[in-house]
């Protein structure tokens, strides 16, 4: 290893030769004012599903010393957001720079390519002479035309792998907090459950307080880890050469935090670390032991690195530089977004300014607790599922079974924990235009795809990529068809003539969204539309023909229930012309129509669980998982909510 000296006079010919010899992505040799002795190195440390509950950030039950010890040395930002509750989507924001719903790229597990100028930022990395490592998760729902840029990805990637006197960025992701580690029996309990703090939202049952203690038990685990990659740097003299990060991916594991976009979900810690050297990087606010106010979103972090890097964030990127030569101004407000989790869809947007927070449920026809095959096996999951069922849950806890209202509002200050809905308050009602507003001005500049079937987010965008279909006004009338699905999913009483006029509209987006308004409104408009329901059993399009029979199978008379039935058992298969989401999205529906396709069990048996259409393989398992639910759910007449009454 080169001392400090050597290294600010490395010569330039050799830092191009070390350069040369990175890889698939040749790096770009840089000015010769901008040496490698210029560049920091960066170390990211980051635990998979835990949020902020450590000594740091104010949480007395946590043991965390090493993440306290790094703040306390550091700085920590006391509200940051993973911008998506769940690690694909959100490991997503990190590598593109940019808000997977412009991508196409929000559902949980999938693949989409994007466009030729975007390019995870490790290429942007190496061309400035980084050696770039990830140890070891890559799990993207993007694929870019060229390579990922990491000079090494693996479990044995590391920086010491590095040129002499090459700058590093390192990651390092630990996993012994995850979702699976808090459900993991036997375990040696350190934390006493008694003495756990139980979530307003949550049941205060033997299984909450066991997998809320085993939480806290496995994040002390992950500062552990934490510590002693730390301590590898620093016997390695690299401390005072090393920006370091700490973060979770997103809330922790438990019901209502992974997955959601509460803030329980979706605020994680962030803790940052400058030696001296590079004190002039850092944020503004900066200072050893400090606490930031600034809002710190996902979206940030590819910015941030490559202003670090002396870097100028490329113009397609969305997020906000906090450090660095290119640092921005903070942001008044932060966004987050959740769509289908594994096999259950969902739509749902969120937006921030601090303190207060608003939800937007694009899907209040779904409750919040869909079932989820890999979160139910959580024994806090299942028995707080098994609480409400047996009528012993108030009204915070009983919540989550429920069907979700289109509009919320939290004092993140004076409810933590988000039970106290704000949006009929007087008092609240500027803040609630205004959060409002916010959300879907934010949609608006992003060209949000989520107001697509996730279907035709890829159908629409066959022969370019979604982003770039997205950006396409006749591909995608974006003002027309979210001004359908805002209308559609605000459950007004007297607006059956306006949503019945859009299933007329020659975009089946449009038509699709006017459908799920009459399914929200319930029984009276289903009545009152049966004519153009039965008409839409034909449409053109399989999301409209699957929306209008969920509409008719819930609400509609004994015939119109069968026709229903009938349509959907013939969308679901995953063969001929229905792809991959529309089986999906049919077995979703006929799931939620309780026992009226009982006499159809032995159909639906014969269901193909593989082989179909579709476009990539992280797609294939979830239907053998909706046909299992399925088949098990119409056995039983396991019965789902109905939508309110306006």
């Amino acid at each position: 290893m080169m001392n400090a000296h050597t290294k600010r006079h490395l010569p330039l010919f050799l830092f191009c030769s070390i350069a040369a010899g990175l890889g698939a992505a040749t790096p770009k040799c840089p000015a010769a004012e901008e040496k490698v002795a210029g560049l920091p190195n960066i170390l990211w440390i980051t635990a998979e599903d835990h949020g902020p509950e450590m000594g740091c950030y104010g949480d007395r039950l946590a043991v965390t010393p090493n993440v306290d010890a790094l703040a306390k040395k550091g700085m920590l930002f006391k509200l940051a957001w993973s911008c998506a509750p769940v690690c694909a989507p959100a490991r997503t924001t990190i590598i593109s720079g940019v808000y997977p719903p412009s991508t196409g790229g929000q559902h949980m597990r999938s693949m989409v390519r994007l466009p030729k100028k975007m390019r995870f930022y490790p290429t942007y990395l190496r061309e400035r002479g980084y050696y770039c490592t990830n140890n070891s998760k890559t799990d993207y729902n993007v694929s870019t035309a060229g390579p990922s840029g990491w000079s090494e990805s693996s479990r044995k990637a590391h920086y010491k792998n590095r040129k002499s006197g090459q700058p590093f960025f390192a990651i390092f992701n630990s996993t012994v907090s995850h979702e699976s580690r808090i459900r993991s029996r036997p375990h040696k309990q350190v934390l006493d459950p008694a003495k756990v703090r139980i979530p307003a939202y949550h049941p205060d049952n033997a299984e909450s307080r066991q997998d809320w203690a085993q939480y806290y038990d496995v994040v002390s685990r992950a500062d552990a880890i934490a510590g002693r990659q730390l301590a590898e740097l620093d016997k390695a003299g690299l401390t005072d050469e090393t920006i370091v990060f700490y973060y979770g991916d997103h809330g922790s594991g438990m019901a209502r935090g992974k997955r959601w976009t509460y803030n329980s979900g979706l605020s994680v810690p962030m803790v940052v670390f400058f030696p001296e050297k590079w004190r002039h990087l850092a944020p503004k606010e900066y200072k050893a032991g400090g606490k930031s106010d600034r809002l710190v979103n996902f979206v940030d972090l590819a910015p941030t690195l490559l202003s670090l890097a002396g870097v100028k964030p490329p113009e397609w990127m969305q997020g906000h530089a906090f450090a660095g030569k290119h640092q921005t101004a903070p942001p008044k407000y932060m966004f987050g977004f959740r769509d289908r989790m594994d096999e259950r869809y969902d739509f749902i947007r969120t937006v921030t300014d601090g303190r207060y927070h608003y939800i937007r449920n694009y899907n209040p026809h779904f409750i919040y607790g869909q079932y989820v095959g890999y979160n139910f096996v959580t024994p806090s999951t299942s028995a707080w599922k098994r609480d409400y069922d047996a009528g012993k849950l108030n009204a915070a806890q009983s919540h989550f079974w429920k069907l979700k209202p289109p509009e919320e509002l939290y004092d993140l200050r004076a409810d933590p924990d988000e039970v106290h809905n704000l949006v009929a308050s007087p008092q609240h009602a500027a803040k609630l235009k205004e959060l409002r507003k916010a959300q879907q001005d934010w949609c608006r500049s992003i060209r949000d795809l989520g107001f697509l079937p996730e279907g035709e987010i890829h159908s629409r965008a066959k022969g370019t990529t979604p982003y770039e279909m997205g950006h396409d006004e006749s591909k995608y009338p974006y003002d027309r068809i979210f001004a359908a699905a805002d209308l559609a999913t605000m459950r007004g009483a007297d607006d059956l003539p306006a949503l019945k006029k859009l299933l007329t509209d020659s975009d089946s987006a449009v038509r699709y969204w006017g459908t799920i308004g009459i399914l929200n409104r319930g029984a009276k408009a289903v009545g009152r539309s049966q004519r153009e329901l039965l008409a839409g059993l034909k449409d053109d399009s399989y999301y409209v023909r699957i929306a209008a029979a969920l509409a008719l199978g819930k609400f509609g008379d004994k015939a119109d229930q069968r026709r229903a039935v009938d349509s959907l058992v013939e969308s679901a298969p995953w063969s001929g012309p229905r792809d991959v989401f529309v089986s999906m999205a049919a077995l979703n529906a006929l799931d939620k129509l309780d026992g009226k396709a009982a006499h159809m069990v032995e159909t639906i048996e014969a269901f193909p669980r593989s082989g179909g259409t579709s476009p990539h393989g992280r797609y294939n398992g979830y239907v053998a998982r909706l046909l299992a639910k399925t088949l098990a759910d119409l056995k039983t007449g396991t019965k789902s909510p109905r939508p309110k009454k306006p």
